[in-house]
């Protein structure tokens, strides 16, 4: 009973402050509307600028998870460093961490298809492709083993090309013609989307061993590996990176040839089995292994780069995430100056409605009535912009994607930017509030 006496006159006091806020908010429209619109621009700027950001961010990430999972990548960037790709398989013995990889050959030949002719972009793999990179089959099948040591004629289409070749319908049994040779259609791979996976939609896939063929070539620039879980992801590079410099001849530790009995298979971290590139240079190099008595080619390039995909995933985000906190920050301003033009129109508000203060002290209005209506004059004008600034931001990043940007609506950033609106409407209405609960009846009524 004695906290209800307590606390209806509290509720009372608190709803006419709240109504005659809204009363000195809506008795000047024109000056409140500025007010607003000021926190609206502030918050729109930091939704949209952050949603931008983080969809670029999602963009960039997306493209390289496409890639795979744990996927690692060795690329020679020198032709007189490239591979040989019967010693994929002794990586997959020798490596712990990587279960499985795949020689890489990218070429191109002229595709004929009833009367339609154009040059295509061609990549050659094993039959391990789609379990590396993470492709799953839309129709019909993968190429198998057979088929690469056979140098079968089998294509198996990205989804644009499969879905182009027949307008739409399955195009598994049919055959196409390249440089002139037949291939036969046995499978059509999932979408991955416009410039992921290294566009493999628009590509044709063919067993390694014919790419080679038709690129006329021995050897492979690129490698691709896959491991079980990103740890040993990470192992398998330092352990590829070891085994490449042993057999290479830069780790002076370590004996550059072997006896038959490590060519028999117990060849282990330790020793390496020689090969016809044991005179190439690598790039793995690290800082013990790095001096100018031995530089690896002139200028420094790298010949021979491990990568791991799940690292570049990693720093991607890393980099987007810091562009995207620079974007709000550059945004965060325009609130600051909204903040700053909510403590003017408020101290333009005291001094405007001395008389009006003065009249409801003489009334036994108490300090914090008066503090509590300027508070929440304050609140309310923020709390209008951050709503309307909301609505703002999301429809100007439905612009912005209309337009062929990536955007996201970022939650993160919406819940920031209205705290932060609210929090400046609060902090810069202190001053004010504090300004018109202090001046004495007295004094208030003798200003006017």
């Amino acid at each position: 009973m004695f906290k209800s006496r307590r606390i209806l006159p509290a509720l009372t006091r608190f709803w006419f402050a709240a109504r005659m806020a809204a009363h000195g908010i809506l008795a000047h429209p024109m000056r409140s509307a500025l007010t607003i619109l000021g926190v609206t621009i502030g918050v729109t700027s930091v939704v949209s600028l952050m949603g931008i950001g983080e969809g670029a961010r999602q963009a960039v990430v997306a493209q390289f998870e496409s890639l795979g999972s744990n996927v690692i990548a060795i690329k020679a960037n020198d032709p007189s460093v490239e591979f040989d790709p019967d010693d994929v398989q002794d990586l997959v013995e020798r490596v712990d961490g990587m279960d499985m990889a795949t020689p890489v050959v990218y070429t191109k030949a002229v595709m004929r298809w009833r009367r339609a002719r154009g040059t295509v972009d061609i990549i050659g793999v094993n039959s391990e492709f789609p379990s590396i990179r993470d492709n799953e089959l839309l129709s019909g099948h993968f190429f198998t083993k057979l088929h690469v040591s056979q140098r079968s004629p089998v294509v198996v289409l990205g989804y644009n090309m499969g879905s182009g070749l027949m307008g739409g319908r399955n195009p598994v049994g049919q055959v196409i013609s390249l440089n002139g040779r037949t291939f036969r259609i046995v499978g059509v791979l999932a979408p991955k989307g416009p410039g992921k996976a290294d566009d493999i939609d628009d590509k044709i896939v063919i067993p390694y061993t014919t790419a080679l063929k038709i690129a006329d070539k021995k050897t492979v620039a690129e490698i691709w590996g896959k491991a079980e879980t990103p740890l040993k992801a990470d192992l398998a590079v330092v352990q590829l990176g070891r085994i490449f410099k042993r057999k290479l001849g830069l780790d002076q530790s370590a004996p550059t040839t072997l006896s038959g009995n490590d060519s028999e298979g117990e060849a282990t971290d330790e020793t390496v089995t020689q090969s016809s590139s044991a005179d190439m240079e690598i790039a793995m190099e690290s800082s013990s292994d790095s001096s100018d008595s031995n530089p690896i080619i002139p200028g420094g390039e790298d010949l021979i780069t491990i990568t791991n995909l799940n690292q570049l995933v990693q720093e991607a985000d890393q980099a987007n995430r810091v562009m995207t906190l620079l974007l709000g920050g550059i945004a965060a301003v325009s609130l600051l100056v909204g903040g700053l033009g909510i403590m003017n129109i408020m101290l333009v508000a005291v001094t405007e409605r001395t008389q009006e203060i003065g009249v409801r002290r003489a009334l036994g209005a108490k300090q914090t009535d008066l503090l509590v209506q300027f508070l929440l004059e304050a609140l309310y004008v923020s709390g209008i912009g951050a709503i309307a600034g909301t609505v703002a931001g999301i429809w100007g990043l439905n612009v912005f994607a209309r337009h062929g940007f990536e955007t996201a609506i970022s939650f993160e950033a919406i819940k920031i930017a209205v705290v932060v609106a609210l929090a400046s409407g609060l902090l810069f209405g202190i001053y004010p509030a504090v300004s018109a609960s202090s001046v004495p009846p007295i004094e208030a009524l003798r200003r006017q």
